[in-house]
């Protein structure tokens, strides 16, 4: 008992001392990535991270507006995000920091606690992040990154898609000049619609001159930085024109410092639990986020990914961005795929870019005071737009049905749900139907084709009356063995002739001590009915289980069979020679063909009962003390002249079945008849 218990403990330790000594290795990635760095790369890794700050400047200050954060905020995660993230991940160009995504998330959590503009709202905004960091660090660790690949792409296409939305209609109230205050998207729109009279001229004509500076540049060249151009375009207007004066909204003059350290309250268990569900949301949404845009990228690039080192890039990143007076950050698509195309050939790039996010602020933070608040609503309304993937929401309703039901569900719960809870919707969502899809194994009968060389599901030819071929596709876990079951059964009643059954096992990669249940209960019911029950191409870990829990021994080890002689074993050791010549003309296996069919005659009275003084069966004991009697009977036996070659009864005679029926009339009437076959 101690002993089993000691394997048992040494059994669940393991894993766990592989993660703790995971640890060192997860926690050092900087120190590889600079003993490796090669100058050659300086030049390139630069460039691309004076690009990328071109575009996450204006973006740092536009995302912080949707989440109701001070301009700064956005510009501190700018800078620690892309530094820690880039020094911690692992993919070569995901550029990590504020999104907007994330940033409407940010902004759905926190309203419900406190009220943008205070200053607990900044403090909870770095507690939110430094929970969503600890999240984010201890599944990395953990090497819980797989989880990731559970996470259907729709969700993220459709919370995108129902951000975009919402991100757009909540921006129109800045666009049009116009004050109030509102949560939900129909509160929002109501809002607009009422004061629609209040609109602010100047600020609606302004943004939507930014918009079309943008949209002209983008046609126009579409590498041209037409973000901070707009936005330097409309600052100038502003200043030169006095706009500010007018009733013209404008960001304010930036701090020209450090991102200071904020004093969060790491002990308020209050503020931690209202927190809790919004940072579990985001810590999940960002990781999905983050690894579907490095795959992306990866897929041109070449590189090999590592998703728990991308989980703790990610997590330390948000740790830093709370400590540092930040909010939530995740991987940004856009400026990922600009850093690639860019040149980017190590993170250091991203390096770069937050280190020239820092100089820009530092330079250009009194030149702040002249941005118009409405020239940023226009870039974000443009940015919105481009969060709606019209062509891929195409393709995803196109496609399976499951997945457009989560990416609509998704999408609708965005709009009207609490964010948090829609992201955790979808989640869910994408989990039911992974576990409905690897619930329900393929059980699917197969035969070989016409070449013979290969199993294939032959729907339109009669299947061998002895032997019923399934070929198995998913794991037979606990949740999966029900229906597993049940679809063996239904085969087996429609052929109740077939007394064999052989299981292909090469799609099973898995089996839990349910599926072992439920084929020692197939087994049961196969012998019952005098059949067997055969394997093939069994994966090693799962027949290491069949040994462990004695199935092996109680389905015999010489019933796991090779592929390649599987049929041809059961064909002359175990199936019925006379169903083969005398009952079936299907010919289903290549075994088959050679044998001979037979056309018997028509109107030969078979007696369907036996006769008055006759016995059904005879014993093999009894036949040979007749044998050796004085009146021994005429032993015929009904076989093939093959298999009456390979053994027989030494005083028998050979009349194949074809022969007895006709020569039925030429048996001596006057001596006992023993008739032997199998």
């Amino acid at each position: 008992m101690t002993a089993t218990l000691s394997r048992q403990a040494a059994a669940i330790g393991r894993p766990i001392r592989r993660t703790l000594s995971r640890m060192p290795s997860y926690l050092l990635q900087p120190a590889g990535l600079l003993r490796g760095y090669r100058p050659s790369n300086l030049r390139f890794d630069a460039i691309a991270g004076v690009t990328v700050a071109v575009i996450l400047l204006p973006q740092a200050i536009a995302y912080a507006l949707i989440a109701e954060l001070p301009a700064q905020t956005g510009l501190y995660v700018a800078i620690v995000a892309a530094i820690i993230g880039a020094l911690w991940g692992s993919s070569r160009h995901l550029q990590t920091g504020p999104t907007n995504a994330i940033s409407l998330l940010m902004l759905s959590t926190l309203v419900t606690v406190s009220a943008p503009g205070s200053p607990e709202y900044l403090v909870l905004a770095g507690l939110t992040a430094l929970l969503v960091g600890i999240i984010q660090l201890a599944m990395g660790l953990a090497r819980l990154g797989v989880l990731v690949n559970f996470v259907s792409h729709s969700v993220v296409v459709g919370f995108s898609a129902g951000a975009g939305v919402l991100i757009a209609v909540k921006q129109v109230r800045h666009l049009l000049g116009l004050e109030f205050t509102s949560h939900g998207l129909t509160e929002t729109v109501q809002g607009i619609f009422s004061h629609l009279p209040d609109t602010h001229l100047v600020t609606t004509l302004l943004a939507l001159g930014t918009m079309l500076l943008i949209v002209l540049l983008k046609w126009l060249n579409p590498k041209l930085p037409g973000t901070l151009i707009a936005m330097v375009a409309s600052a100038a207007v502003v200043g030169l024109l006095g706009l500010g004066e007018q009733g013209v909204e404008v960001i304010g003059e930036l701090p020209r410092s450090l991102p200071p350290l904020s004093k969060l309250p790491l002990f308020d268990l209050q503020a931690i639990s209202q927190l809790a569900p919004g940072a579990l949301a985001i810590a999940a949404i960002g990781l999905v986020e983050a690894m579907s845009i490095a795959r992306s990228i990866s897929s041109h690039s070449g590189q090999r990914l590592d998703s728990n080192q991308e989980f703790v890039g990610q997590g330390l990143a948000n740790i830093a961005a709370g400590f540092f007076s930040g909010y939530p950050v995740s991987g940004s698509f856009t400026r990922s795929a600009v850093n690639y195309e860019s040149g980017a050939r190590t993170r250091m790039s991203s390096v770069f870019s937050g280190l020239f996010v820092l100089v820009a602020m530092l330079a250009l933070a009194p030149f702040a005071r002249y941005v118009p608040r409405a020239a940023l609503s226009g870039v974000l309304i443009l940015t919105a737009y481009s969060m709606i993937d019209r062509a891929e929401i195409m393709r995803i309703l196109r496609g399976a049905r499951a997945d457009a039901a989560i990416m609509v569900v998704t999408f609708l719960a965005t709009l009207f749900l609490h964010l948090e809870f829609a992201v955790l919707a979808g989640i869910l969502l994408s989990f039911a139907v992974y576990i409905f899809r690897t619930s329900v194994p393929t059980v699917t009968p197969v035969l070989p084709d016409r070449t013979f060389r290969h199993f294939v599901p032959r729907g339109d030819s009669p299947p061998c009356p002895q032997l019923s071929v399934l070929s198995i596709s998913g794991d037979l876990y606990f949740g999966a063995v029900s229906h597993f079951e049940k679809a063996v059964e239904k085969t087996l009643a429609q052929h109740p002739g077939q007394r064999f059954l052989l299981l292909r096992m090469h799609s099973v990669n898995h089996c839990d001590f349910s599926g072992v249940h439920t084929l020692e209960s197939i087994l049961r019911g196969i012998r019952d009915r005098g059949g067997d029950l055969f394997m093939v191409r069994v994966r090693q870990p799962i027949h290491d289980l069949f040994e462990a829990t004695g199935f092996l021994d109680a389905l015999g080890k010489d019933h796991f069979l090779e592929d390649e002689r599987a049929i041809s074993h059961l064909f002359y050791r175990v199936l019925d020679p006379a169903i083969c010549i005398y009952e079936c003309n299907q010919r289903a296996f290549k075994e088959c063909q050679n044998l001979p069919k037979h056309e018997y005659p028509q109107g030969i009275p078979l007696l369907s009962e036996v006769p008055v003084g006759c016995n059904a069966e005879i014993s093999p004991r009894e036949l040979w003390r007749q044998l050796h009697g004085e009146s021994p009977p005429l032993v015929i036996d009904v076989r093939e002249r093959r298999e009456y070659a390979r053994g027989h009864i030494p005083q028998a005679r050979l009349m194949p079945l074809p022969e007895l029926l006709n020569a039925a009339g030429t048996l001596p009437a006057d001596q006992q008849l023993v008739f032997v076959c199998r």
